[in-house]
């Protein structure tokens, strides 16, 4: 396994929405070092108010490995409509697992793999969102065994920037 400032620095393009660099930069930060994962324990949510909005955060439950929105942030309500938060990703979208992106989310959990993604939305959302950027980052209370996901994903609106 790669080491985690290798793993953890290279995961976002220079051109990426600086919020999601943020959000990265912050994530480093609060990694306890000697090569561990960040847990729960260390995320605090006050330290980012500003982005709080375009964050979700999933619990892994295994055997067999499922996902379970813990929260997600107001933005993430507006375009979908609906609050997700204590939700199975499998039962809000029973297709989930023929996604493209699933496999980004069992690498994330088995391997602790960070996933960027940009693109068109997956998930069905608001007819003005164009494009989205996704963050996603392992959480593991320990220090190696993911058992949380904690991501951004930012919304580009057909106003916004092409």
């Amino acid at each position: 396994m790669q080491d985690l400032d290798t793993r953890m620095t290279e995961v976002l393009p220079p051109d990426c929405d600086r919020r999601l660099r943020q959000f990265h930069e912050y994530w480093l930060s609060i990694a306890p070092g000697g090569g561990r994962l960040p847990g729960r324990q260390h995320f605090d949510p006050l330290h980012i108010p500003a982005l709080l909005p375009w964050v979700w955060l999933l619990d892994i439950h295994r055997n067999p490995l499922r996902f379970r929105y813990r929260v997600t942030g107001t933005e993430h309500r507006r375009v979908s409509g609906r609050d997700a938060t204590g939700q199975w990703m499998h039962e809000l979208h029973p297709n989930f697992e023929s996604f493209a992106s699933y496999p980004e989310f069992i690498a994330l959990a088995d391997r602790a793999v960070p996933s960027y993604r940009r693109g068109q939305p997956v998930f069905p959302i608001s007819d003005d969102v164009r494009e989205i950027e996704r963050l996603m980052l392992p959480l593991a209370r320990d220090g190696q065994g993911v058992d949380m996901l904690l991501a951004i994903t930012i919304y580009h609106r057909r106003s916004d920037r092409p």
